[in-house]
């Protein structure tokens, strides 16, 4: 750049009427930015012609949904095996994926989600496509950019939604399971913290690394039969051997891709919190989710937002630890509080975005929604 192109202090004519911070952001993530305008533009072109619709929505909301929600269930594995090779780590998860929904294909005559989608609002497939169906999954991937663990759920079977009873219902159902996991991971770190998290000191026992891998494995699994509706929402209720492997195969090595990149960003909402690098805490977590996942699982078949379960469990665990012994091992109530709100304040934003993608996308939603207010 020529000396004629910048101004006394050696800065550009562009970064002069841009805030440093913000042209910083710009030129960082440059490549992200570039990649987001050309999945808003394949998703213009895509979304008049169904067929197409359906894969390329489904491509977006494969990597977005499972890069959102791969700090619920895989987070703290990750967390938890930074000595491992990412491979190894894919090749198990990514085959205990592969094993659950072909489980659900083979008994539920092609469904994949375990008859997630059969409540009310979801259980027609669609047969045409507007324009933020499509993209739906690209605001996630933004969100996801941004470290937002906000719900998948929300923001993506919100946009296939036929009436706003089928909004309200998830939103109940999610609500209850934050609030569940909350007091869950209250009292369960109460006792924990002073009768097994404290002790954890020095390497862990041979036998913690097979007890994680398990349980871990079956968290996966569980989390698979309760979110998978989201990322299927595209697709026909019953998928045949083609549309199968598609839908498998696809998730699978993007499943590769996250493990490879270590989680990405969003990764940092696990490893800010308490200990969840030590193997043990890290199992501890995944266990009592687990036992949350499963109880939800067979309460109705109403999707629920899994990320509100996780949050509500996280917060929980950091107040329980806060009150048991802030000194050594927690961190001061106001910043357990403070930490908390952050989480839950982007979950809402998710949920914000989620309702208007459904007010703009589907007028009876709208309808409903604005009587359901009082308009």
């Amino acid at each position: 750049m020529s000396d004629s192109s910048k101004n006394n202090n050696g800065s550009s004519p562009i970064e002069q009427f841009i805030p440093t911070g913000f042209y910083d952001v710009i030129r960082q993530e440059r490549v992200f930015i570039g990649l987001i305008g050309v999945f808003f533009f394949i998703a213009g072109v895509a979304f008049p012609y169904a067929e197409l619709a359906m894969w390329v929505g489904f491509f977006f909301a494969g990597y977005s949904a499972i890069a959102n929600d791969s700090i619920q269930t895989i987070g703290t594995f990750l967390a938890s095996n930074m000595d491992k090779k990412w491979w190894v780590l894919w090749l198990w998860i990514g085959g205990i994926f592969l094993v659950t929904v072909t489980a659900s294909w083979v008994i539920y005559d092609g469904d994949v989600t375990y008859h997630r989608l059969t409540s009310k609002g979801f259980s027609e497939a669609p047969t045409n496509f507007s324009f933020l169906q499509v993209a739906a999954p690209i605001f996630l991937l933004i969100l996801t950019r941004m470290r937002m663990p906000v719900s998948t759920t929300f923001l993506l079977l919100s946009a296939f939604a036929s009436s706003a009873e089928g909004i309200t219902s998830v939103l109940g159902k999610s609500l209850s399971g934050y609030g569940l996991a909350l007091i869950t991971g209250l009292v369960v770190w109460l006792v924990v913290t002073k009768t097994v998290e404290k002790k954890f000191n020095g390497e862990p026992k041979k036998y913690w690394l097979p007890l994680q891998w398990i349980i871990s494995g079956t968290l996966w699994a569980v989390w698979v039969m309760q979110d998978a509706a989201n990322i299927a929402v595209y697709l026909p209720r019953s998928l045949d051997v083609t549309q199968f492997l598609g839908f498998s195969l696809f998730i699978f090595f993007g499943l590769g891709l996250l493990f490879y990149l270590r989680g990405d960003k969003i990764q940092e909402i696990v490893t800010e919190k308490s200990r969840v690098t030590d193997i043990r805490s890290a199992t501890i977590i995944d266990f009592v989710y687990a036992i949350l996942l499963v109880y939800k699982l067979t309460v109705s078949t109403v999707p629920m937002s899994t990320t509100w379960v996780f949050l509500g469990l996280l917060a929980g665990r950091e107040l329980g630890i806060s009150i048991m012994d802030n000194k050594e091992m927690g961190r001061p109530l106001s910043k357990v509080f403070i930490m908390a709100f952050k989480d839950l304040s982007y979950a809402l934003i998710g949920l914000a975005v989620s309702i208007i993608l459904a007010v703009s996308i589907n007028n009876d939603v709208r309808r409903e929604l604005l009587q359901f207010i009082g308009y």
